[in-house]
């Protein structure tokens, strides 16, 4: 008669390990945000191997090689790389608001030189989703009487080079952060004629949510290594 080996004990490291396949997971859609907490939550419960292994036993480990997807599942907007949201056809070469509006904003490629003109009007140019047509790409806005509104995530390779005449032209930082090596490279140019265009570097909700989560994943594991000191200290 045989006897079964005693499960061994889970480490920190280990635990942490599956909550990186969980993160990965959820980027990647293959998870819910639900799912997501129930399985990083048991995650950080699990005391041996037995209680680990079932919470990733249907996802691929971090880095490990996939199947390719289909195109209408590849990851978009601020969930995908800098080097996969670059070079992608333009879907819009400017904006023009004329007594009314006009909002650029979700997942859209942004040409290589792109013109937003808004007079007794206002725009709205949302980046934190978009593609980029080039690595180089030139965003003019022209405000006469009337206001725009750039926003950028806190990662992107920002320059603000614009003027104000009895108006402003400048950038609000919201969100700091430092831009991506691999991020292109946006320049914004333009003037405001008793008018306005702000520039704000903020995240998306995505981005912010994805933040939450790590730092509630900090909060268990430290909670994991004082329950694991409690229970040596006996």
């Amino acid at each position: 008669m045989t006897s079964e080996l005693p499960d061994m004990r889970a480490s920190d490291a280990e635990r942490e390990r599956i909550a990186e396949i969980l993160r990965e997971a959820v980027a990647e859609g293959r998870l819910e945000m639900e799912e997501f907490d129930q399985r990083l939550d048991a995650t950080y419960k699990a005391r041996t191997h037995g209680e680990l292994e079932p919470i990733v036993r249907d996802l691929p480990a971090v880095g490990a090689a996939v199947a390719p997807v289909a195109a209408g599942q590849a990851r978009t907007g601020s969930l995908a790389r800098w080097s996969e949201r670059v070079g992608k056809p333009a879907t819009s070469g400017g904006a023009f608001a004329f007594w009314g509006g006009f909002r650029r904003r979700g997942n859209w490629t942004v040409g290589r030189k792109f013109t937003a003109f808004a007079m007794w009007g206002g725009g709205e140019i949302d980046l934190r989703e978009a593609d980029f047509e080039d690595r180089e790409v030139v965003i003019r806005c022209f405000a006469i009487m009337g206001g725009m509104q750039v926003t950028v995530p806190p990662d992107l390779n920002v320059e603000v080079r614009g003027v104000g005449i009895m108006g402003g032209f400048g950038e609000n930082t919201k969100d700091e952060g430092i831009p991506a090596p691999d991020s292109p490279r946006v320049r914004i140019t333009g003037f405001a004629l008793m008018g306005g265009v702000g520039v704000e570097r903020k995240r998306s909700k995505a981005e912010k949510q994805r933040l939450r989560e790590a730092e509630r994943s900090r909060g268990r594991l430290e909670k994991g290594d004082r329950l694991d000191k409690g229970d040596r200290d006996k």
